[in-house]
């Protein structure tokens, strides 16, 4: 497979624009560090952005940083740390959930909308991404969005590139509103609730009014215990002040710990990562989203029929699940679970056999399938970037 490197924006045109003349189908990826997700490459070719790097932008005062797609996002984070500042999504690293190496870029971040467990107070990716820039399937460069929120021309357009998974264009570069970094982070641990019990509570302390930035549950597992975690942060007086009034609120649900330090952090970034999943083995991981009060429904409808694992991240409105890898199997029960209880799965991992013959993305209604269609052709009229990615066709 020929893998093309474009250095800037105009090399990714001349890519493109070539690609769209001749029909050959691009693969199109940063790093390559997500890979195994979605539905097999059915591609020629491939472009990817991981040559194209740096940090064009960073205004501190301003609350805004742009970079080039390729940008390791951990080179996006060190910078913003020197300023006390840092991505307010919190976005997820899939290598230890997918087995992947080498450096997640920021362009991935913005393409597949990734986030992680503060999504419940700051949003997703998607509603931190004010601007992007990058060449469609005809091989025009386009800008869409500002530096600043004020600048509203093109917004929804920026908002539609967030989670498409590189079938509508090649980001070349991404810009995002920052968040200063809390002074703390504590964490109530409660500990022995089984999942109702847990969603109960994660429940009464986002309805509460103490700024949640984490609403988690881990199930029992080997009699150790499920452990629910809620967690806080901002300056320190304050997190002190809501902390106490949080163990009031929930004081019905006794057997509480404050977590705190490098342990707490660890702890976040393994329900972060949904590496509390990744000593499954060969196993399937679907990525369920739901109402949170019907999460422990889905969870039991598939531990009724298969050998499942899971956790919940969101406050409950996040399932992650581990299935048997066995064909088929596990797909028709998930999709049965959320046509009853309501949401949408997507397989996240599974062997490269599975993921071909299986929709990973919750199917759409054919009303929603006709619109997608069209942006697809209105973006990439040949069809040639990332096609059958998503779904199968498109």
């Amino acid at each position: 497979m020929t893998i093309h490197t474009p250095r800037d924006e105009q090399d990714a045109s001349i890519i493109i624009r070539d690609a769209a003349d001749k029909g050959t189908l691009l693969n199109v990826s940063g790093n390559g560090t997500k890979a195994p997700m979605g539905r097999p490459n059915q591609t020629d070719a491939s472009i990817s952005s991981a040559a194209m790097t740096g940090i064009t932008l960073y205004e501190p005062a301003e609350l805004v940083i742009s970079a080039r797609s390729g940008t390791p996002v951990l080179e996006v984070m060190r910078v913003l740390a020197a300023k006390g500042q840092e991505l307010p999504f919190e976005p997820m690293d899939y290598r230890s959930l997918l087995g992947t190496k080498g450096d997640p870029t920021i362009g991935a971040v913005a393409a597949m909308n990734i986030s992680g467990p503060r999504r419940i107070m700051a949003g997703a990716a998607r509603d931190s991404l004010i601007g992007v820039r990058f060449v469609n399937g005809r091989g025009e460069a386009v800008k869409s969005g500002g530096r600043v929120m004020k600048n509203v021309t093109g917004l929804d357009l920026v908002k539609l590139m967030a989670g498409s998974w590189g079938t509508l264009g090649f980001l070349t570069e991404v810009t995002f509103k920052v968040l200063p970094k809390p002074e703390r982070m504590a964490t109530l641990v409660i500990r022995g609730l089984d999942d109702r019990q847990a969603i109960e509570a994660l429940s009464m302390a986002l309805g509460s009014p103490f700024d949640v930035t984490g609403a988690a549950h881990i199930p029992d597992r080997d009699r150790r215990g499920g452990s629910t975690l809620i967690r806080l942060e901002g300056f320190r007086v304050s997190v002190d002040y809501r902390m106490n009034e949080l163990k009031r609120l929930l004081k019905r649900f006794r057997f509480m710990d404050i977590l705190e330090g490098n342990g707490a952090e660890a702890l976040w970034q393994s329900v972060r990562d949904a590496s509390v999943l990744t000593d499954q083995g060969g196993r399937a991981v679907w990525r369920v989203s739901t109402a949170p009060t019907k999460g422990p429904d889905v969870a039991a409808h598939v531990a009724q029929s298969l050998d499942a694992q899971w956790f919940y991240d969101w406050g409950g409105g996040l399932l992650w699940i581990s299935t048997p890898a066995d064909g088929d199997a596990g797909a028709s029960i998930l999709r049965e679970a959320t046509r009853t209880y309501g949401g949408h799965a997507t397989l996240v991992r599974a062997p490269t056999e599975v993921r071909s013959t299986l929709d990973v993305f919750e199917p759409q209604t054919d009303a929603l399938m006709t619109l997608t269609r069209g942006i697809k052709a209105s973006f990439d009229p040949a069809g040639i970037l990332n096609p059958g990615r998503m779904y199968a066709g498109i």
